[in-house]
């Protein structure tokens, strides 16, 4: 078995440590016995999203956002008939606020890819915080790191899981992050999957499972240490 990991604009969305993701991605799979390569592409390269199995769309500053704001639309069919036909997404913080329609910034109005039924909309100050979720996917609390000025509107899609510690979409909500098909947006870095191996599992079965049927199954890792240190996050946190 083989998987090809697509990794979008990683030159300018790369804020928060996405390549660990990508790291984890592949040593997951390699540990497994699973051939995983990564794509990287840049801002003019063409995207065959038939040939990727999970697409990564990291985070960036509003300003790189912004920048890559044209090139989006000239993918957005292409991107949009992959996640339609349960293509495997991660995003990423500015990653997840152009899965939606738009970002609306104090410098402008930054146009999303329209994947997923979600809105941003800059608010004031920063919601900074780490952050704790329990999400109806995974036993194992899903823990990381939040910095967005965005508040995200996820209408009626499903949220990544409920707020245990921290801010979340919006600070006011309770909810995280939003899971639409195969694609799972959120605002957790850190980066964020070495620390939660049970959601790198999640998007690698999936891709496999799309790939060679719904019979594949993963053979289970050595996560003593991942455990040890999501449950240290917890009891710090959560009182």
């Amino acid at each position: 078995m083989k998987i090809t990991i697509g990794h979008l604009y990683p030159d300018l969305l790369n804020l928060y440590g996405d390549r660990g993701n990508i790291q984890c991605l592949m040593r997951r799979c390699q540990w497994r016995g699973i051939e995983a390569e990564t794509i990287a592409f840049e801002l003019n390269d063409t995207i065959d999203f038939s040939r990727l199995d999970i697409v990564l769309l990291g985070g960036g500053s509003d300003r790189e956002q912004m920048l890559v704001c044209e090139k989006l639309k000239e993918i957005q069919k292409d991107f949009k008939a992959y996640v339609e036909d349960d293509g495997v997404v991660i995003a990423i913080c500015g990653g997840y606020q152009l899965l939606g329609s738009y970002y609306k910034t104090d410098q402008g109005m930054i146009t999303g890819l329209d994947l997923v039924d979600l809105y941003t909309e800059q608010g004031e100050g920063r919601l900074i915080s780490n952050i704790i979720l329990q999400s109806d996917l995974f036993e194992m609390p899903i823990v990381g790191f939040e910095n967005h000025g965005g508040r995200t509107c996820i209408n009626n899609c499903k949220p990544l899981g409920k707020v245990l510690y921290g801010s979340g979409n919006d600070g006011k909500t309770g909810y995280e992050g939003v899971v639409y098909k195969n694609v799972i947006g959120t605002y957790l870095h850190g980066p964020l999957l070495p620390k939660n191996p049970q959601l790198a599992d999640w998007l690698i079965l999936h891709a496999l499972q799309k790939k060679y049927g719904s019979d594949v199954e993963l053979p289970p890792l050595d996560d003593r240490e991942e455990k040890e240190a999501n449950e240290y996050i917890c009891r710090r946190f959560l009182k």
